[in-house]
């Protein structure tokens, strides 16, 4: 059985939530494993985290046309073009394939768009959040959906994403590849450290009205560190757009002059912003959509949610994420919610353990382990 993994993405964000199953499943004889990449840098992030597994899968270089290159230079800052260059111009490579692992759901594309229907397709979300868009109706089209949690479970059930035979929850990879060790230090100093981690989404997102203010405040005090790490794709398109929402936004750019204070540390994209080193190392999380926020309920702490849209989102499922810290909706009101999240760290934290338990289910098995064992079950007969 050939099990394909492939990783077609503008970022590398997403590559440690379905890699760390590769090294699981090369375990097992009747699987050849093989890896499918569009950059040279997701191949090297694949290779860095299977180690001496790596040797025992077969990787493949996904191209495009000159052509398509050429398209996807112009129009790379607002739209996802190479990504689906990438699909349609490599389909020999995929119909070798008996299953398809994806963090993602545009792949679908190769069975919908470009005839692969007998290609059987594997989902594994590239997070665990709550916004609508990680539940819509193009998920029905998995043959095997590899869940987290029960909290995603019984939201997809109920709207009818999933069905009782097409999905397992299996707990969720990408923390097999994180540090267990003490928390990273991120400044030479004992002030609290804030994590600033707006999304990238141009409703939900604070960063375009409200995160030059955010800077700016922190740039003004000294009491604070601030981590600014936005969601890493913030920083790969200059104009965002949202079909759901139908909203467009130019993102700015960080200003030069904030980038050299010491208490101010600005990183728009490096492994640091995918490998939870800054939800790991940060005291107090300041953010509004991301999902990062479950990644950073593994430990529970302060959290203060900035919210730009005006949201009606008390008894919304897409915001469930609000309930685990203070919302604010107006920078005026940033300095007295840092205060009480520094007088009181555990206000939130029943709600955040809760959370946590409802979100990711852990076992003495790894997640990895998990989902390769419920890939082989469901198509390959162990």
């Amino acid at each position: 059985m050939k099990v394909g993994f492939l990783f077609n993405h503008d970022a590398l964000h997403q590559i440690r939530h379905t890699a760390p199953v590769i090294g699981e499943i090369v375990r097992y004889p009747q699987v050849e494993a093989v890896v499918l990449t569009s950059s040279a840098e997701q191949e090297r992030e694949v290779r860095a985290l299977l180690g001496a597994a790596a040797a025992k899968v077969r990787f493949v270089s996904l191209k495009i046309g000159k052509v398509a290159a050429a398209l996807d230079r112009a129009l790379r800052f607002v739209a996802p073009f190479r990504r689906i260059a990438t699909l349609r111009e490599n389909l020999p490579a995929f119909a070798a394939l008996d299953v398809l692992v994806v963090p993602e759901t545009t792949s679908l594309l190769l069975r919908d768009r470009f005839g692969l229907d007998q290609l059987k397709y594997v989902w594994i979300p590239h997070g665990a959040g709550d916004r609508s868009v990680g539940f819509r109706a193009v998920m029905r089209g998995f043959d095997l959906v590899l869940l987290s949690g029960a909290k995603v479970r019984d939201r997809m059930l109920a709207a009818g994403l999933i069905t009782p035979d097409n999905h397992v929850i299996v707990g969720y990879p990408k923390f097999d590849t994180i540090d267990n060790g003490p928390p990273p230090r991120l400044f030479a100093n004992d002030r609290p450290t804030v994590l600033y981690n707006p999304h990238f989404d141009p409703l939900l997102s604070s960063w375009y009205s409200m995160g030059e203010d955010v800077v700016a405040w922190f740039a003004a005090q000294s009491d604070y560190n601030l981590v600014v790490a936005p969601h890493v794709m913030l920083a790969q398109r200059r104009v965002h757009a949202s079909v759901e929402h139908r909203v467009v936004h130019w993102r700015r750019d960080v200003a030069e002059r904030y980038r050299s204070l010491p208490n101010i540390h600005v990183d728009m994209g490096s492994e640091a912003s995918v490998d939870m080193t800054y939800t790991r190392g940060a005291d107090i999380y300041l953010g509004d959509a991301s999902s990062q926020i479950y990644e950073w309920i593994v430990r529970p702490r302060p959290a203060i949610f900035l919210d730009a849209s005006k949201a009606e989102w008390q008894d919304s499922p897409d915001f469930a994420h609000w309930r685990l810290g203070e919302v604010i909706g107006d920078i005026r009101e940033l300095p007295g919610a840092l205060d009480r999240a520094v007088r009181e760290p555990d206000r939130f934290r029943a709600a955040q353990e809760a959370a946590f338990a409802a979100t990711f289910s852990l076992t003495d098995q790894p997640a990895s382990a998990r989902a390769a064992a419920a890939i082989v079950t469901r198509f390959g007969g162990a």
